[in-house]
């Protein structure tokens, strides 16, 4: 295909916009999105609290719905953010896990030293 297209771009973007100007509304729109595409996304501004544990989680998780109910933000995004937010925990349930493995082992190595002491 890209062969085929090879040292064609110019001509066919030409056409395109011959033909959009001349009404078409096909060319018309695929002009267009070259022009201003369509956002895909746009950053968020939402004042949340720093998430540090499971308890910082739904309590930014509370003022997302909080913001959706007061129109601030769309359910859309608010599944966007509460997503991070979902993924976010997780990371620290496991952060929270390996801490107190490494302390029960610890402490173990701890009882066992004193046994064979």
């Amino acid at each position: 295909m890209e062969a085929l297209l090879e040292g064609q771009h110019e001509v066919l973007t030409a056409k395109a916009v011959e033909l959009a100007l001349d009404g078409d509304t096909t060319a018309l729109r695929l002009c267009l999105d070259r022009l201003a595409p369509p956002k895909k996304d746009s950053p968020l501004s939402l004042d949340l609290p720093l998430v540090r544990s499971a308890k910082d989680a739904v309590d930014a998780s509370s003022m997302v719905l909080a913001a959706v109910s007061a129109g601030e933000i769309t359910p859309d995004e608010a599944g966007r953010v509460m997503a991070l937010l979902s993924a976010h925990n997780e990371i620290i349930e496991a952060g929270d896990h390996e801490t107190r493995i490494a302390e029960l082992e610890k402490r173990l190595e701890e009882q066992r030293s004193r046994r064979g002491a």
